[in-house]
């Protein structure tokens, strides 16, 4: 049996910013715009709408597993101005999670009525995207309003299945599910 070392969620956040220069030096890690500005309509009768995507290039998927997280920022209220500086300066989060092990792409989400946001990621591996999970937790305890941190991961589901609404709730189900399979949107 493998015995794996949880380590402090700052030094966590520092390898991953390690490797994160490393895939960018190298040319692997893309912003796509392919998904900018779909919409997610989840089971619990909220709707989010893709404002970023971030993803690395030419990597396998080997064990699939979703991970979906959701938060309500703390401290910019409910006014649009903060919230439209906070979905431009995000992409300076981008280390915290990009250099994680079986990190494959992430969504970001903005709902426009909650002021919530979401995180629909691509993890190799539910115990990786788990163990990131935890450790983003952690750091987003500390700046959103208190019980509004949550996650769930599901194991051997791609992204594009969960899109597609493989899992779609339509009358009511969890927060993380989706409603109904999302409708790309013309380019």
């Amino acid at each position: 049996m493998d015995t794996v070392v949880e380590m402090a969620p700052s030094r966590a956040f520092a390898r991953s910013a390690a490797q994160t220069a490393r895939l960018i030096a190298a040319g692997r890690l893309a912003q796509p715009r392919r998904m900018t500005a779909a919409r997610l309509r989840f089971a619990d009768g909220t709707t989010s709408v893709v404002f970023r995507e971030t993803t690395i290039r030419g990597v396998e998927v080997p064990g699939p597993a979703v991970l979906v997280v959701g938060f309500q920022l703390r401290l910019i209220g409910r006014a649009q101005f903060p919230h439209a500086v906070f979905r431009r300066e995000c992409v300076l989060h981008t280390p915290l999670f990009a250099g994680f092990a079986g990190f494959r792409s992430k969504l970001w989400l903005a709902d426009e009525v909650t002021r919530g946001y979401h995180g629909v990621y691509q993890w190799a591996g539910a115990d990786l995207a788990d163990r990131y999970a935890t450790t983003l937790s952690e750091l987003l305890d500390v700046v959103c309003v208190p019980g509004s941190v949550r996650y769930h991961v599901v194991a051997d589901l791609t992204r594009g299945e969960y899109l597609a609404g493989v899992l779609a709730a339509p009358d009511g189900g969890s927060w993380w599910q989706l409603a109904a399979p999302v409708q790309r949107v013309p380019a």
